[in-house]
């Protein structure tokens, strides 16, 4: 079945897809595992920034920013290996934390470390960040900058009005 406005699950993807689209790359399946893959990485880099946990000691300023470029390189074939993760282990987050280990994995200094990739965390605590951070971004990138010009029209009207008088209570 193909996507149209009337095969879509809900009006945002179909009648409402293109006033809609600058939302999809943030709320999309992708736009998800991309938050959860940064929360991933911060909490590791938060571990590996806690001195009294003697495994991570050692973690070089060049080792974390191997651990950033994951975030940073994150592309649709990162989410693809993560849906493919997804598959074998029917846990959406455990196959965020699998694509983190796998990549990881290449770099000496994290290879007997990965244990500590999801350390101490519920997939909850990773989801309710991950939305908090989509919800963020979707605020400072799509709906303020929608808003400035409706806001600058109003500013314009107030100053123009500001003389007209109005009946109130």
């Amino acid at each position: 079945m193909s996507l149209t406005p009337l095969t879509a699950l809900s009006p945002v993807d179909g009648r409402y897809a293109a006033r809609c689209a600058d939302l999809r790359e943030i709320f999309s399946e992708q736009g998800l595992i991309r938050a959860r893959v940064r929360v991933e990485i911060a909490w590791l880099q938060a571990l590996a920034g806690e001195r009294r946990i003697a495994e991570l000691r050692g973690i070089t300023p060049a080792d974390l920013a191997v651990a950033q470029q994951i975030v940073e390189g994150f592309d649709p074939a990162d989410a693809a290996a993560v849906k493919a993760f997804e598959r074998e282990t029917n846990h959406d987050v455990k196959a965020v934390e699998y694509l983190i280990k796998q990549k990881l994995g290449a770099h000496p200094a994290w290879q007997s470390r990965l244990e500590f990739v999801h350390f101490a965390c519920t997939s909850e605590d990773i989801n309710n960040t991950s939305h908090g951070l989509m919800l963020s971004e979707a605020r400072g990138q799509v709906l303020l900058p929608a808003l400035d010009p409706v806001v600058d029209a109003l500013r314009v009207l107030a100053h123009e009005l500001a003389d007209v008088p109005m009946l109130s209570r």
